[in-house]
């Protein structure tokens, strides 16, 4: 299993350069929220892409990696759904220590 996450997530970086024009096509909002938070981040979509997958890989929960599981088995790009479930994950960190800085509350 390791060797094919490894290959996944390779493919999920690799992916990153194309991810933008793909979500732009296919979900709109999706991709003008990445490309707001990238930029409020002080970097480009695809740094921001790449992030994405390093913090999931090295932050998320185990519920989250289920669900990441659950969603490759069906997929028929598995890079491309890891890379969208990883940006949405972090789309959903960023968003969090928003809302709590606004707030005054420690994440």
């Amino acid at each position: 299993m390791m060797a094919l996450l490894g290959d996944i997530l390779g493919a999920a970086r690799r992916s990153s350069d194309g991810f933008e024009r793909w979500l732009a096509a296919r979900e709109p909002g999706l991709a003008a929220d990445l490309a707001a938070a990238a930029a409020a981040e002080g970097m480009g979509v695809a740094t921001f892409l790449r992030v994405a997958v390093a913090d999931f890989a090295r932050f998320a929960p185990e519920e989250d990696w289920a669900q990441l599981s659950s969603r490759l088995r069906g997929s028929a790009d598995p890079g491309m759904a890891c890379l969208l479930s990883m940006v949405g994950w972090r789309l959903a960190q960023v968003r969090a220590h928003r809302s709590h800085a606004t707030q005054g509350t420690p994440p």
